[in-house]
C-alpha cells in the first residue's frame, strides 16, 4: 500500500508525510526532492531556468517512475502534482493507493505562509494581504483536484501528531 498526501502549500503535507513513514516504518518520498536529484537544480531554478511546462513534465514523468517501482510508501506530493497533466488520474489508477487531502482554510494557510514566505520564492514578496488574495486564487482553481481525493482531512487547528494519527487509522 501507498499513501500519497496532497494539498496546496503550507497545509503540512512533507511534515505529516515524514512522521507517518516514521512511525510506520515505511518509505518517504517527497516528489519535489526527487526532481530535485534527478535535475541537479532546486525547484525554483528549474522554474527560473527551464519554465513551469518543463517542471511538470518532469513532475508527470518522476510520479509515475515512484507509482510504478514503489510498494509500501507515504508519498508527499507538490501542491500543484493532482492538477496537472494526467496527475490525478495516475494517483487515482494506483489500486494500492490512497490519496490524503490535507485541507487547511486560507486563513489558516496564509498565517502559516507568512512566517516562512522568505523560503517559497513564489509568495516571498507578497503582503499579508496579497499573499492571502494569491492563496484564496489557487486554492480555488485548486480544489476541484484535491477534493477527488479518497480522503479528506480537515487539517485546521490540529497538531501533526493528530493529523498521523488520522491518516494510520485508515490503514486499520
Amino acid at each position: 500500500m501507498k499513501i500519497a498526501v496532497c494539498g496546496y502549500m503550507g497545509s503540512g503535507k512533507s511534515t505529516v508525510s515524514q512522521l507517518l513513514a516514521e512511525k510506520l516504518k515505511w518509505d518517504f518520498i517527497e516528489l519535489d526532492k526527487e526532481i530535485e536529484k534527478k535535475e541537479n537544480f532546486s525547484i525554483s531554478e528549474i522554474f527560473a531556468h527551464k519554465g513551469e511546462i518543463y517542471f511538470r513534465k518532469k513532475e508527470t514523468l518522476v510520479l509515475e517512475e515512484i507509482l510504478s517501482h514503489t510498494k509500501k510508501a507515504i508519498i508527499s506530493l507538490g501542491g500543484g502534482t493532482p492538477c496537472y497533466g494526467n496527475n490525478l488520474e495516475l494517483l487515482k489508477n494506483d489500486e494500492e493507493l490512497k490519496l490524503v487531502y490535507l485541507k487547511v482554510t486560507p486563513q489558516n494557510l496564509t498565517q502559516r505562509l507568512f512566517k516562512e514566505r522568505a523560503k517559497r520564492p513564489l509568495i516571498a514578496n507578497l503582503e499579508k494581504e496579497k499573499l492571502e488574495e494569491y492563496v484564496r486564487k489557487h486554492l480555488f482553481e485548486r480544489q476541484f483536484y484535491y477534493l477527488q481525493s479518497d480522503v479528506i482531512i480537515d487539517a485546521n487547528n490540529k497538531t501533526v501528531e493528530d493529523l498521523v494519527a488520522e491518516i494510520s487509522k485508515l490503514l486499520d
